[in-house]
């Protein structure tokens, strides 16, 4: 299967806030304050900042030329760690490598110190990410843990 990843700006945006609904609808198992509104929505993605700065990206990824997924990243310069902002693939690519591959090209395209971020009861996230965090770095990576706003397991590497 091949993966892409596809650089999306304003113009995609129904798309991603479509795609976001259903990245809500499976992270509301972990957080309970998620709920949708009386028209059965959840709330939209905020999405003007990446939009309108250019240390914040949103990507669409594709399998095969399909839609799998999105990931929003926001760069930083120098020190400062790049960040997963939000990371999605529809269930019906789970367990079919979607997710590693679109992860390790976002790490390849932004060079620099990263940090990746799960919250508290997120147990499949956290093994998704230590797994390919492990393989892109050949485990030259640190982990810690953090109980403010909800996060508990950070994982922080350079490439």
């Amino acid at each position: 299967m091949q993966i892409t990843l596809k650089r999306v700006n304003k113009s995609c945006e129904s798309t991603i806030q479509n795609l976001y609904q259903l990245y809500e609808y499976e992270f509301s198992m972990y957080v309970p304050t998620i709920k949708v509104n009386l028209q059965g929505k959840f709330k939209p993605a905020q999405l003007d900042q990446y939009w309108n700065s250019d240390k914040y990206h949103v990507f669409l990824i594709l399998a095969n030329d399909e839609i799998a997924g999105f990931v929003m990243v926001r760069e930083e310069q120098e020190n400062e760690p790049n960040f997963i902002e939000q990371f999605f693939v529809l269930k019906y690519y789970s367990g079919k490598g979607v997710g590693k591959a679109a992860a390790k090209k976002i790490f390849s395209m932004f060079r620099g110190n990263w940090q990746v971020l799960q919250i508290k009861r997120n147990y499949p996230a956290q093994a998704f990410w230590r797994s390919v965090i492990a393989e892109f770095t050949d485990n030259d990576y640190e982990e810690r843990y953090d109980a403010t706003d909800d996060r508990s397991s950070i994982q922080e590497f350079k490439n």
